[in-house]
């Protein structure tokens, strides 16, 4: 397949969704799966609930009443006897309900008189039937969720121990440049590091892992050997800088020396537009511009389908919202613009530049612009941040 250069920004997003393999899948105690991506559909192993219980503290009556209080059933210990006719037993919220029972009559709403109880109650009352969330073989979550705490809840309640998730995407990060500096203040020309700190938190939100850091100076053979390495042991290499065709500009003679494709070179984009994205066998190689916000443009334009497809999860349909700003973008471009919802409105962040990140760091995403000029009222695609 050729690559993609300098093409639109929908479809060098497509070509990053389509262009790579599920994972592998891993076992883990259900506990451990908050967060992770669902391998297979999962389908309850017993009904929910499996047996008849109650839905209230109250009393379970068999027959017609005044009923003669017999005993208690408490949750996680059932009565072996069914109940007779004209007999009651206490019965606390959960506790399976003896056989033979009429109803169950609310504490709050019952008449105790020593061991006679009297009062009001419907066949079957405040009792929860058995597998009426649920009967077992039914899918109860779909392949490709990314499950949440309620998730795995279910999953436990349903019998599970241990869930198939899809493997985390390996990343490593090869960070380029001369100017970078790693602490303290800026000095002598340098600029501090702004990416380095910053990805790993990007991509542990999209559900990716880091396996490895590197940072390597602005030298053909140095930038040759660092892909080399990265690309040995991870599912995708990231790199920042480098992408575009200064006389510093390696990543490209790199990618040549280590036989990789290169599938999109440059996006029609603002900003990120020198953006690009290379495999080399199964592995991605993601390489995002240098400036800072550029760089998390093209993160979240191929990055994040990228590693969906690795994950095995569909790319989302971007939601459609009204822009309370004007918005522009330069002819036959989309641009990405940094901003907020609020109350169901994008206004755009301050700070828009491609080397800011004041304003990225207060926005909750992007603003999706294909026309020259958007007016207040008109609507936009939105691009969600990972959080």
């Amino acid at each position: 397949m050729s690559a993609l250069i300098e093409g639109s920004w929908d479809d060098a997003r497509a070509i990053a969704a389509k262009s790579f393999s599920r994972l592998a899948k891993e076992r883990l105690p259900v506990a451990a799966c908050i967060g992770r991506t669902l391998s297979n559909d999962a389908r309850a192993l017993v009904d929910l609930p499996t047996y008849a219980t109650s839905a209230m503290d109250g009393y379970a009556v068999a027959g017609t009443g005044p009923w003669q209080i017999v005993g208690e059933v408490k949750a996680g210990l059932p009565m072996k006897d069914a109940l007779d006719a004209g007999h009651a037993v206490g019965i606390a919220t959960g506790a399976v309900i003896p056989e033979n029972t009429f109803g169950v009559i609310r504490w709050e709403v019952a008449q105790v008189d020593g061991k006679q109880l009297t009062g009001a109650v419907l066949k079957n009352q405040d009792i929860r039937p058995p597998a009426h969330e649920c009967t077992a073989g039914d899918v109860i979550i779909d392949e490709g969720t990314v499950l949440n705490p309620a998730m795995v809840g279910l999953l436990a309640a349903a019998g599970f121990d241990e869930i198939d998730v899809v493997v985390q995407p390996r990343v490593a990060l090869v960070l380029l440049g001369d100017e970078i500096q790693l602490s303290g203040i800026p000095r002598d020309g340098l600029v501090r590091d702004a990416l380095g700190p910053q990805l790993p938190g990007w991509l542990v939100a999209m559900g990716a892992q880091i396996v490895s850091t590197q940072y390597i100076s602005d030298e053909f053979d140095l930038v040759v050997s660092a892909l080399k390495d990265a690309c040995a042991s991870a599912d995708i290499v990231i790199t920042t800088g480098g992408t575009a065709q200064g006389p510093r500009d390696y990543l490209h003679g790199a990618l040549t020396a280590i036989d990789a494709q290169i599938l999109i070179d440059t996006v029609k984009v603002r900003p990120g537009h020198p953006m690009l994205l290379a495999q080399s066998g199964s592995t991605a190689i993601l390489g995002l511009p240098g400036n800072p916000q550029s760089a998390v443009v093209a993160l979240a334009s191929l990055g994040q389908p990228v590693i969906a497809s690795q994950l095995g999860q569909d790319l989302k349909k971007l939601a459609v919202v009204t822009t309370a700003s004007e918005l522009t973008a330069p002819e036959d471009f989309t641009r990405l613009i940094i901003g907020n919802l609020i109350d169901g409105h994008f206004h755009v962040a301050p700070y828009l530049g491609s080397a800011m990140l004041r304003g990225l760091a207060h926005s909750q995403g992007f603003a999706i612009v294909t026309k020259p000029l958007t007016a207040v009222g008109e609507s936009v695609r939105w691009l969600d941040l990972p959080a």
